[in-house]
C-alpha cells in the first residue's frame, strides 16, 4: 500500500474512533502538514463520506453524528481486545446493557473473523477464569444511561423517576456530579435538590432521566469515584469497625473492601485509622491476618475477642504434633 493511501485509511480510523479532530492534532498524528490533511480530508468526501468541518478555537473535522461506516477488517490485536472487552465486562458485572446486546455485538464480530483466528479467541475465552466476580447486578437501561452521562458532561440539572431500597418510589431533581460503576453497579452521585444535600442512586433503580433547564458550576472537594466510595462506605450496615493500621493506603486497599472502608492519612508514626460500617464481623480477623502489618482495634470489642479466637486456633495448629 503507498504511503498516501495508507495515511487516508488512517485519517479515516481516526474519524471514526469519534469526536472532533482538529488539522493540528491530525497532522501531528499523519506526519503530515496542516494543507496535507485539509487535502486528504477532500478526498474522503469525494469518496461521499460525510466528513464535516466544525468551526471555532476548537474546530476541526469530524464525521457526521449517525452515520454507519462499513464494516472495517480487525488485526488479531483488536479483535481480541474487543472480544475480551465484552467478555470480561460481562463477567465483572459492569455491562452498561442486557446480557442479550453483548452478546449479539461478540456474535457479530466473530462472524466476520477469519475461522482461524476465531478459534483461537474463542479457546481463550473458554480457558481464562475471571476471579472474585460480584453477584450479577441489573443493567441499568441503555437510553438512561446515555441521558445520564450527557447530562454530567455538559453539566445539567435532571429530573428521574427512582425507586428507592424499601420499594417506594418519586420524582427526584439533581445537580449530577459524576457516573461511577464499582462492584458490578452504576453509581451517580450529586446534589439532590429537594433534600439539599448529596445523594447516590442507582442507575438500575433510576427510569425516565430528562435534562431540565440551565447549568451548575462543577463542585469542588473529592473525584465522582472517592464521593461514591465515601457514601458506601458510610452506609447504615450493623457494625461500626474502628481500627489503627501501620500500612500504606495501598496494602490496606489490597485486603479491605474500597466501598466498605475510609482510610485516613498516616500520622507521623505511619499509623492510619481505618473506619468500617459492615453487617458481619467474623470475615475480618482473616483480613486482618493477611494484612500482615501491626494494628490496633478501637471498637467493637467482640472483633478483638473475634482475634483472639483465630489466633489461638492458628497457634493451636501450629503447636509441634504430639508423640
Amino acid at each position: 500500500m503507498t504511503r498516501p493511501a495508507s495515511r487516508l485509511l488512517t485519517l479515516l480510523e481516526l474519524l471514526q474512533s469519534g469526536g472532533v479532530r482538529t488539522v493540528a492534532e491530525l497532522a501531528g498524528r499523519l506526519d503530515v502538514d496542516g494543507r496535507t490533511v485539509r487535502r486528504y480530508v477532500a478526498q474522503l468526501v469525494e469518496l461521499d463520506l460525510p466528513v464535516e468541518s466544525v468551526r471555532g478555537r476548537h474546530g476541526g473535522y469530524r464525521l457526521a453524528p449517525g452515520h454507519r461506516m462499513p464494516p472495517l477488517m480487525l488485526t488479531d490485536e483488536e479483535a481480541l481486545a474487543a472480544l475480551f472487552g465484552l467478555a470480561a465486562a460481562h463477567r465483572a458485572g459492569l455491562s452498561a446493557a442486557s446480557g442479550t446486546a453483548g452478546g449479539t455485538a461478540a456474535a457479530k464480530i466473530r462472524r466476520v473473523l477469519p475461522r482461524r483466528l476465531a478459534d483461537r479467541l474463542e479457546t481463550l475465552l473458554e480457558t481464562v477464569a475471571f476471579t472474585a466476580a460480584p453477584a450479577p447486578a441489573p443493567a441499568p437501561d441503555p437510553e438512561a444511561l446515555l441521558t445520564v452521562a450527557d447530562a454530567v458532561r455538559h453539566r445539567r440539572p435532571l429530573a428521574f423517576r427512582y425507586t428507592s431500597a424499601d420499594g417506594r418510589g418519586g420524582e427526584r431533581s439533581l445537580l449530577p456530579y459524576g457516573l461511577v460503576a464499582h462492584a458490578g453497579r452504576w453509581y451517580l452521585t450529586g446534589w439532590d435538590t429537594a433534600a439539599g444535600a448529596e445523594r447516590l442512586f442507582r442507575l438500575d433503580r433510576l427510569a425516565a432521566p430528562r435534562p431540565l433547564p440551565g447549568t451548575f458550576a462543577a463542585p469542588g472537594g473529592p473525584a465522582p469515584a472517592a464521593r461514591v466510595l465515601r457514601a458506601l462506605a458510610d452506609a447504615p450496615h450493623r457494625h461500626r469497625v474502628r481500627l489503627r493500621v501501620r500500612a500504606d493506603a495501598e496494602r490496606i486497599g489490597a485486603h479491605v473492601p474500597a466501598g466498605l472502608a475510609l482510610v485516613s492519612a498516616p500520622d507521623a508514626g505511619g499509623w492510619r485509622t481505618v473506619e468500617l460500617r459492615v453487617a458481619e464481623l467474623d470475615w475480618l480477623p482473616g483480613v486482618l491476618a493477611a494484612l500482615d502489618r501491626p494494628f490496633r482495634i478501637e471498637e467493637p470489642p467482640e472483633l478483638r475477642r473475634l482475634v483472639r479466637e483465630l489466633a489461638e486456633r492458628l497457634a493451636g495448629s501450629a503447636a509441634e504434633p504430639e508423640s
